[in-house]
C-alpha cells in the first residue's frame, strides 16, 4: 500500500519536474522588443528576479515580487531554487545562453523545468549593426574576465566582437593592442545597442582618446598586425623566443611532438610537473578553451614566470602550484593527463603520478638525463606503452661556415592506463 504521504510527495517531485521557471532575454528597447509568450511569463510570475537594469526595463509588466541578485551575485542560485515549483521569472541580458544567466541556471535546474524566451545577444546586435557575418566573427566575453583571453585571436585580417564589463574596458583593450603590435586595428565602439542610446563611434586602436563612454557597450574589431605584432599561431610547438624563461623550457620542436602524444581532447585535465615556463600547460590550453591544466613547479620564481606566460598567451585561468612533487600532488583533481617534464627522476613522482591519472588517462614523461631515462625503461618493461627517442640537430656557425649542431636527445614514454583497473 502506497501512504496518502507517499503519494504526496510524489505529486509534490511530479509537479517541480513541469515547468516553473520562466528565463527571459530582454534588450535596450525593453518590454516593446519582446514577445507575447516574454511578456506574459513577467507578467504571470510570483517572483521576478533579474539585475536592477532588467527590473527597470520590465517594471510595467511585473505583477509579483521583484528580486534584484543579491551582491556578490550567488553562483548557486539559492533563491531561485529554493522556489522550485513555483510561478518564477529570470530576467537576463540578449540571449540568456551566450555567456549568460540561463547557464549558470541550468547547472541546478533541469532544462525541463525551464522555459526560455531569448532575445537578440549583443554580439548579434553588433553583427547585424556592422554588416559582419557572425560565424566568421570571434565572440569574445570579457565581462568579469581577463582581457588577456583575446590575445589567441589576434591574427591579421580577424575580426573579433568582445563583450565588455564596464565603461573603462574599450581603453584598457585598446592599449593592449597598441602594446602587441596590433595598434592599426580598426577599433568600433557600439554602446546600448538596441536602445535610446545607441551610439556607434570607431578610432584606430593606437589613437584610442574616446571619452563619455556607456558602460554597456561592446568593442568590435578588425584586426590590422604590424611586421613585428605577436601573433599566436594555431598550431603546437611555439617559437621558444615568444616564452619568457630560464632556459628550463620544452623546446619547440620537442614540445610539438609532446602536446601531439598528450593528446589533448574536450574538456581535460593536465597535469604538467615541473612545469618551468609552463610552455606545456599554455600549449595545451591553447588547443581548445575548455581545457584546463595545473602547472606544478618547486621553484617561486619560476612560477612567476609561468604567470606572465600565462598572460601573455591569452590562457590566464592556466592553475599554478607552487610546491615539490609528489606531496604537491595532495588534494588535487585526478586528470586525464599528465605530463612529466622536470624533476621526474625524484623520489615517487613517477609512481605518484601514475597512481593520480584517471583511468583512461595518458601519461608523458621526457627524459634527458640517463636517470630519468632507466626509469622510463623500467616503468615501459613493468607497464608497457611505447618509447621513442627524439633527436634534433640546428645548424650554426662552425667558424665562417655552417654546420649541425645536435641537441641532447630525448627519451619519450608514452602510456595509457587501463580503464578497468587502477594500478
Amino acid at each position: 500500500m502506497v501512504s496518502e504521504y507517499a503519494g504526496t510527495d510524489e505529486a509534490a517531485t511530479e509537479k517541480a519536474k513541469k515547468p516553473w521557471l520562466s528565463i527571459v532575454g530582454i534588450g535596450e528597447d525593453g518590454l516593446s522588443g519582446l514577445g507575447e509568450n516574454a511578456r506574459r511569463a513577467i507578467e504571470s510570475a510570483a517572483v521576478v528576479f533579474g539585475g536592477v537594469r532588467h527590473l527597470e526595463l520590465a517594471a510595467s509588466a511585473i505583477k509579483g515580487q521583484a528580486r534584484s541578485w543579491p551582491t556578490p551575485f550567488d553562483v548557486e542560485m539559492s533563491e531561485v531554487v529554493a522556489l522550485r515549483g513555483h510561478k518564477v521569472c529570470v530576467l537576463a541580458s540578449g540571449d540568456p545562453f551566450f555567456y549568460g544567466v540561463g547557464v549558470t541556471l541550468l547547472r541546478k535546474i533541469a532544462a525541463e523545468e525551464t522555459v526560455s524566451h531569448p532575445s537578440p545577444s549583443a554580439f548579434s546586435l553588433a553583427a547585424s549593426r556592422l554588416g559582419w557575418a557572425l560565424q566568421s566573427v570571434e565572440c569574445v566575453s570579457l565581462h568579469g574576465r581577463s582581457i588577456d583571453l583575446i590575445r589567441p585571436h589576434l591574427h591579421q585580417g580577424a575580426k573579433i566582437i568582445v563583450l565588455t564589463s564596464d565603461a573603462q574596458a574599450p581603453a584598457l583593450i585598446a592599449k593592449l593592442l597598441s602594446e602587441t603590435g596590433f595598434g592599426h586595428s580598426t577599433f568600433l565602439l557600439l554602446e546600448a545597442l538596441g536602445g535610446q542610446r545607441e551610439r556607434l563611434r570607431h578610432a584606430k586602436a593606437q589613437d584610442f582618446s574616446l571619452e563619455n563612454i556607456d558602460p554597456l557597450n561592446v568593442v568590435a574589431i578588425d584586426i590590422v598586425a604590424d611586421a613585428n605584432a605577436r601573433i599566436l599561431p594555431y598550431t603546437s610547438g611555439l617559437d621558444d623566443a615568444l616564452f619568457e624563461h630560464d632556459g628550463q623550457i620544452t623546446k619547440r620542436e620537442i614540445r610539438a611532438v609532446t602536446l601531439s602524444s598528450l593528446a589533448p581532447r574536450h574538456g581535460e585535465l593536465l597535469w604538467d610537473i615541473g612545469a618551468g615556463s609552463g610552455s606545456i600547460g599554455i600549449e595545451w590550453m591553447l588547443s581548445h578553451p575548455s581545457l584546463k591544466a595545473i602547472a606544478i613547479e618547486q621553484h617561486s620564481q619560476r612560477a612567476e614566470r609561468i604567470a606572465r606566460n600565462a598572460e601573455a598567451f591569452g590562457v590566464p585561468g592556466l592553475e599554478i602550484l607552487i610546491g615539490a612533487a609528489p606531496e604537491a600532488f595532495e588534494g588535487l583533481p585526478r586528470p586525464e593527463a599528465i605530463f612529466i617534464g622536470g624533476g621526474g627522476s625524484e623520489k615517487g613522482v613517477l609512481d605518484g603520478a601514475i597512481e593520480a591519472l584517471k583511468p583512461g588517462g595518458r601519461l608523458i614523461a621526457n627524459a634527458v638525463t640517463l636517470e630519468m631515462e632507466a626509469m622510463l625503461l623500467s616503468a615501459q618493461a613493468r607497464l608497457g606503452g611505447s618509447l621513442i627517442r627524439l633527436d634534433v640537430s640546428r645548424a650554426s656557425a662552425v667558424g665562417s661556415m655552417s654546420g649541425w649542431k645536435p641537441a641532447m636527445p630525448v627519451t619519450q614514454w608514452s602510456w595509457t592506463k587501463s580503464r578497468d583497473e587502477e594500478t
